[in-house]
């Protein structure tokens, strides 16, 4: 809880700190990576650096804390410190980088308010920090005591290689030690860690798609200016590399209403969370009524569509609509929310690139839905954190 001295100085010091924060937060990694460039080897993203969404993610997630606990004094953004604490998770980061972080970020803060930056100021925003590191500190610990072991990557051979769709690769993955495996859930992750061209260790987290026990399988979609994804394409079956264990909490579990019609929309690789879904409700005999709604080129660019197709049929009320651009689909060009009905009772997620799924959800929340009803994933850094505002 923040207390009742901060609070008004908090108020007051919000616009500014919102206003700068984006300029305050690239000067933060200059700093840290500048006096701990071991932190840049298998933990952060060398490409969202330079592309600049990291530290605007970074800057999204201070500054949403910070309005929340000044709106409401009593609790915490949970969705918001849930999201951040399993990709941290996934990433390995420990417990006593929330002090680094703390150094640099408030080097930076001072260097960019100048004379501004008082020692109130200072103490105050010192609060908001640790009321939000120590909340992300204390879900991160909850997340690494849930696992079957007590490593944060361990080595696995990929057992099987698959093309399809366009440009996407699937990878089956098996132990290459005695390291036990968590059991994953629908639409978790794990991040895959490999060296990049120059040998810096570089990490990405990819859905879990549904794999026999004892396996990990993930689609991976090329981006041929990326990093990673070229390297990661160049895999082949014998090949090991270190994966984390299962996080991510677009799940089933406790969203929505578990009777409500579910709508899965994807677009591209956005299918694999909606795989997995669909996967969990055939195994758990679902007779819920199901409507995946999946956007593509052309038919043959949509990933792993058999199986999709195979999975949804096996539904006792499933159906799959297709937009597809070229017409070859249910539907010709790109996602209609108005072709499809949805009652406002359903439950949404959505899972493509941005533009998609702000355009998607816009339309449902016209249609009726309300926030709190449609989930998402954001394949890299969440610069979209709150649903109720994120049209």
């Amino acid at each position: 809880m923040l207390s009742e001295k901060s609070r008004p100085i908090i108020e007051a010091t919000l616009p500014i700190i919102a206003e700068r924060i984006n300029d305050i937060t690239p000067d933060f990694y200059k700093r840290m990576f500048a006096a701990r460039p071991d932190l840049m080897d298998g933990m952060f993203s060398r490409s969202s650096q330079l592309e600049g969404t990291q530290p605007k993610a970074l800057a999204g997630s201070i500054a949403v804390f910070a309005s929340y606990i000044v709106e409401h004094p009593d609790s915490y953004p949970d969705e918001v410190l849930s999201r951040v604490a399993h990709k941290h998770a996934s990433l390995g980061l420990k417990e006593e980088e929330y002090p680094t972080v703390y150094k640099y970020l408030f080097e930076a803060i001072a260097a960019n308010l100048g004379e501004l930056a008082t020692q109130e100021i200072v103490d105050a925003w010192t609060e908001v920090y640790w009321l939000m590191g120590n909340a992300l500190i204390k879900i991160e610990k909850g997340l690494y005591a849930s696992q079957a072991n007590d490593v944060m990557r361990a080595p696995f051979k990929v057992v099987a290689r698959e093309e399809t769709g366009e440009n996407v690769v699937v990878y089956t993955f098996e132990p290459a030690d005695e390291t036990p495996m968590t059991a994953a859930k629908s639409g978790q992750y794990v991040s895959i860690t490999v060296p990049a061209r120059d040998g810096l260790r570089q990490a990405r987290q990819f859905t879990l798609l549904p794999s026999e026990a004892n396996q990990r399988r993930i689609g991976i979609k090329l981006d041929p200016a990326g990093e990673m994804t070229p390297i990661l394409h160049e895999l082949q079956v014998g090949d090991i590399v270190e994966l984390s264990n299962p996080y991510g909490d677009l799940t089933l579990e406790g969203f929505g209403t578990p009777d409500a019609p579910l709508y899965l929309f994807s677009a591209g690789i956005g299918v694999t969370p909606m795989i997995s879904f669909v996967k969990e409700l055939v195994d758990a005999g679902s007779e819920r009524e199901v409507v995946v709604v999946h956007a593509d080129r052309r038919l043959d660019t949509v990933p792993l569509r058999e199986e999709l197709q195979a999975l949804v049929a096996q539904l006792k009320n499933g159906k799959l609509v297709t937009f597809i651009e070229n017409g070859e689909g249910t539907y010709e060009g790109f996602v209609d929310v108005a072709k499809l009905n949805v009652p406002a009772n359903a439950n949404a997620y959505l899972c493509g690139p941005l533009p998609f799924m702000q355009g998607v959800r816009s339309a449902l929340v016209d249609a009726g839905l309300e926030g709190k009803n449609i989930n998402y994933e954001i394949f890299g850094p969440d610069q979209w954190m709150l649903h109720d505002n994120a049209k």
